[in-house]
């Protein structure tokens, strides 16, 4: 049971943190924007204005209402946690930039007060930066199935069975996680979906005021920018998908190709270790691959210790989220050969159950955020799943064959869907969003949760697709990365012209 199913986003917390005329023309969104007809039944949501207060540090909070089933719209509400951080200069203001750090299950308004700073002087300048939380996470009505104890065990449980016995106590922990999300948060389960996530974002475009959508997903917010797209090709102004997601592939699919995707990283993780002198695995890159292989075999039976004194068995499972945790950024590669280290050398676990816990929002206390829950909320309906254990065992063991270290672990990570109180029977599909403003998609050629290919195939999928490259590593490349990324970006973003496609950046 692990994060990597998330395939997505920033990083939580953004892991070791990573022309006038036409923007004139171009560039103008909705204050200038005649008021649009709303759809039939949803014209209080189109018409509301939210009442923005001060909430630290330059932010605004406030909260946008959505319905819970868009079928209903007259029925329950939803109310959307959403923060902005203000244009710099309200006379060349253009408009709304709204983000998503991805997950899913990320909060965008924790995400704006990480990241808002990271933006460039120009984004800064002329856009007011929105984040929110989608629905069922953070501050917007979340999903809640565990307590801090019982998602220790569930996320600790041997994640690679090699035994019916284990794979029995697998399934049991998939099914008591599906129970209890459904006990605690059943009624909105049925709508914490993409699409209508998708929705509440064209609400919250035409409450800020805006007759068309500027955006910037990450990740998982990729797919839900996409989903968008599709949805209202016309209200697009401008989209970037940074790590980007391959809608057309089935749930499976994406996790076999996420767990090549970490393979490749920790590759390219372990050549920069071994060109070093004190690299703790050693100088010849396959037999580095070997002692991590090594590592996770010995912590399945043997677990590391924790010197600080966690009470929870750090084995395979958390070993391996710990080394999948720091492969998301170059930043915390560093950290991980310490990591290494102390656990080859000393038996030590406990820096890599901390890279861990970051990945899952696990805190100090032992508490969760909610992350976990709505991540396997939104992948268990967005989607149809595998029918039963023997399924996955079968991807699994397919997996294995071409992702030894990764494959097992992320595959077996959806089977609480087998359970989920809700199925759909939406097939996957290519999304074109025919008819929109041009679409920027970012690719990062060796990126650990978003492969490559994904990126390419998105792109090649939208009519409008345009596809920047970054050749390097990490999890998605704007923020904190190449500088001729940030620049192509920043200009698409301000004038609505994309590079040219197959641009790369290096």
């Amino acid at each position: 049971m692990n994060a990597l199913r998330r395939g997505t986003g920033l990083p939580h917390r953004i892991l070791a943190v990573l022309a006038a005329a036409a923007l004139m023309l171009s560039g103008c969104s909705g204050d200038s924007s005649p008021k649009e007809q709303a759809p039939s039944g949803l014209e209080r949501y189109y018409a509301q204005e939210p009442s923005w207060r001060d909430c630290r540090d330059g932010f605004e909070c406030a909260t946008v209402e959505v319905p819970l089933d868009y079928a209903k719209p007259q029925g329950e509400r939803l109310a959307l946690s959403v923060i902005r951080l203000p244009a710099r200069d309200r006379g060349e203001r253009i408009g709304s930039l709204i983000t998503n750090p991805g997950g899913p299950g990320s909060s965008g308004v924790q995400f704006l007060r990480d990241a808002g700073a990271l933006f460039g002087e120009r984004i800064r300048d002329r856009f007011d930066l929105i984040g929110f939380d989608p629905r069922g996470v953070g501050g917007s009505a979340p999903v809640r199935c565990l307590d801090g104890p019982r998602m220790d065990r569930f996320l600790g449980t041997d994640a690679s069975p090699d035994d019916t016995r284990e794979v029995e106590a697998l399934r049991a922990e998939g099914r008591a996680f599906a129970d209890a999300c459904k006990a605690r948060s059943g009624p909105r389960l049925p709508h914490v979906g993409t699409a209508d996530a998708a929705r509440d974002m064209d609400v919250l475009r035409a409450a800020l005021g805006d007759g068309k959508l500027t955006y910037l997903g990450f990740s998982y917010g990729t797919y839900l920018g996409a989903v968008y797209a599709e949805q209202f090709p016309r209200k697009v102004r401008a989209m970037v998908l940074d790590g980007a997601v391959d809608p057309a592939l089935s749930a499976t699919d994406l996790l076999i190709e996420q767990a090549k995707g970490f393979e490749t990283a920790l590759r390219a993780f372990v050549e920069d270790c071994t060109a070093a002198l004190d690299c703790p695995l050693g100088s010849d890159p396959e037999a580095a691959l070997d002692k991590i292989t090594d590592l996770q075999r010995q912590t399945d039976s043997a677990p590391l210790t924790s010197p600080r004194g966690d009470p929870r068995p750090i084995n395979e499972t958390w070993v391996t989220t710990g080394i999948a945790a720091a492969l998301y950024t170059k930043a915390s590669w560093p950290t991980l050969r310490q990591a290494l280290a102390a656990a080859i050398y000393d038996n030590d676990g406990d820096l890599l159950l901390t890279l861990a816990d970051q990945l899952y929002d696990r805190r100090p206390d032992g508490s969760y955020g909610n992350l976990m829950e709505a991540n396997m909320a939104v992948n268990c309906v967005d989607k149809p799943n595998l029918p039963d254990v023997a399924a996955y065992q079968k991807e699994a063991d397919k997996a294995a064959r071409t992702a030894p270290r990764f494959g097992p672990y992320v595959v077996w990570s959806g089977l609480p869907c087998i359970y989920w109180p809700v199925q759909t029977t939406e097939s996957p599909r290519p999304l074109s969003a025919k008819g929109s403003a041009p679409i920027l998609v970012i690719g990062t050629t060796r990126d650990p949760a978003t492969p490559y290919r994904w990126a390419q195939a998105l792109s090649s999928q939208l009519a409008s697709g345009v596809l920047l490259t970054f050749d390097g590593d990490g999890h998605t490349a704007y923020l904190g990365g190449s500088p001729c990324i940030t620049q192509a970006t920043d200009r698409y973003l301000l004038t609505t012209t994309p590079p040219a496609d197959g641009t790369v950046c290096r």
